[in-house]
Order: structure tokens, then sequence, then C-alpha cells
């Protein structure tokens, strides 16, 4: 997510720019934006992160 929202702060978008880039509406790139991990499934991240042309790795530890 912090690395989501650096994308698009250092791309100097607006949040509607950003939005139309990763198929999006400019409430949910708000919600990013703002930091409201609740208001975002982590499905909505990967589908973000793709359209921004990023990949995504995850990593499971043990506890």
């Amino acid at each position: 997510m912090r690395q989501i929202t650096a994308i698009v702060k250092e791309s100097k978008w607006t949040q509607t720019e950003a939005a139309q880039r990763c198929g999006v509406t400019q409430l949910r790139i708000n919600d990013l934006l703002r930091g409201w991990v609740s208001r975002l499934s982590l499905d909505a991240l990967v589908n973000i992160a793709t359209a921004m042309g990023r990949e995504v790795h995850f990593e499971l530890q043990a506890a």
C-alpha cells in the first residue's frame, strides 16, 4: 500500500488520473492515499499494483 501511494505521488498523478490508470474509482484511490486499509481488500491492492505495471510477491512466515 505504501509503495502504491509512493508511485502515485512520485508520478504526480491526480487522484482521478491514478484511478483511470488503475481501473478503479477516484474514491478507491482516495481511500488508498489516506491509508484506510480496512476499505481495501488485498485483491484490490494487487489489481491496482498490477495495473501500474508492478509485480506483487507475497511471503508468509510462521508465527
